[in-house]
């Protein structure tokens, strides 16, 4: 796992940049900083690696418990970087293999994410367009400055945003969801609270320090029910209602047969605090 504040570095196609992505522990939360500010916090293909292994990293460390994803400068994400793509142009293919690669990868990282047992929470102080967006709305919490802004204006350029709209469309409702697809116009951060988007609209100085708060909330709860309760939760969303109904009941059997609910609810009962330790 990458030390405070260093910044992640993986092995891919083209060599990362020192500083795309900026890795810190604070007290269960592993704090995670796009670096990348002079291209709008792009997802290249270097910070798309460079989010997959802290991803999996936080997923396989036990002593993480929730993730807080942040940004440097004043744009949250602009989405894929649109000059590496052209750039492969001059492939002999057009670039339709890197293309296809860096898509494909990018849908990895947003499904690791949603997967990851640890809830990941973006603090989102700027502009998040296209695959930006699509980053928000896969996070399982996200925390916004009043002068945030949320669009997918891949229409306005000829891109239609068929990735973001993935995550889009299980956040917001089909109506919204074709609304900021087809007219690619900026969404302000009260409106995108509106619509299901983001969770919180703060001032500008308290973002991070709003989704740090609800991280630490989330890190003094039990950690396997929290991790237990996040998988149900998208595994049940996509199911038929008698189907996630019955899953869901044997999720419940197991939880109330883990150490933590005997802990928790016999704490209840005895009037103490839990102790979570000693599940």
């Amino acid at each position: 796992m990458a030390t405070t504040k260093e910044a992640t570095r993986r092995k891919s196609g083209a060599a990362p940049r020192a500083g795309d992505l900026l890795v810190e522990r604070r007290k269960g939360v592993l704090l995670l900083t796009l670096a990348r500010p002079d291209r709008r916090n792009s997802l290249s293909e270097a910070m798309l690696r460079a989010l997959q292994a802290a991803i999996a990293d936080a997923g396989a460390d036990p002593a993480i418990r929730a993730v807080v994803l942040a940004a440097e400068g004043s744009v949250f994400c602009a989405g894929h970087d649109l000059k590496e793509l052209t750039a492969h142009r001059t492939d002999p293919d057009r670039g339709r293999a890197f293309t296809d690669k860096l898509m494909r990868l990018c849908a990895t990282v947003m499904q690791a994410i949603v997967r990851c047992p640890k809830p990941v929470i973006a603090a989102v102080q700027g502009t998040a367009s296209a695959a930006g967006c699509q980053l928000v709305a896969t996070c399982d919490l996200a925390v916004a400055s009043q002068e945030a802004q949320f669009c997918t204006p891949g229409v306005n350029i000829g891109l239609f945003c068929s990735t973001p709209m993935v995550a889009l469309t299980r956040n917001v409702s089909r109506k919204r969801a074709m609304e900021m697809l087809l007219l690619g116009e900026m969404l302000p951060a009260k409106e995108a609270a509106e619509y299901g988007l983001v969770n919180r609209v703060v001032a500008p100085a308290r973002v991070l320090e709003e989704a740090l708060a609800l991280a630490a909330l989330i890190v003094a709860k039990p950690p396997v029910t929290i991790s237990t309760g996040k998988e149900a939760f998208y595994k049940q969303i996509e199911m038929p209602l008698a189907e996630a109904y019955d899953y869901a009941a044997g999720v419940m059997v197991e939880n109330m047969l883990h150490a933590e609910s005997e802990e928790g609810i016999g704490a209840f009962l005895e009037k103490r605090p839990a102790d979570w330790d000693k599940s």
